[in-house]
């Protein structure tokens, strides 16, 4: 059990050092290291009386990596894409 669960955590490591040399070097075949995603930010703010009033931000664009994990402080691109509306409670 201690075999296969070393076993795993070393493959998790070795998958996450081989995307970050994938995402700092552009491997394969100079690829982008960055792209960018069109996101929209609602801020909710609550009320004295217990209810939330939302201010929505026009859309804009956010860098992302394209990578499987973050890099680099930005997120990766694929889950950016999957979550375009950003919700900021106060």
């Amino acid at each position: 059990m201690k075999r296969a669960l070393g076993l795993a955590l070393l493959a998790l490591v070795l998958l996450y050092v081989a995307d970050y040399a994938s995402a700092r070097f552009g491997l394969p075949g100079n690829r982008p290291t960055f792209g960018m995603v069109k996101v929209r930010r609602t801020v909710a703010v609550p009320q004295k009386n217990r209810k939330t009033e939302f201010y929505f931000d026009p859309p804009e664009e956010e860098a992302c990596v394209n990578a499987l994990f973050p890099h680099f402080a930005v997120k990766p691109c694929w889950y950016l894409k999957r979550h375009r509306n950003i919700q900021v409670d106060m």
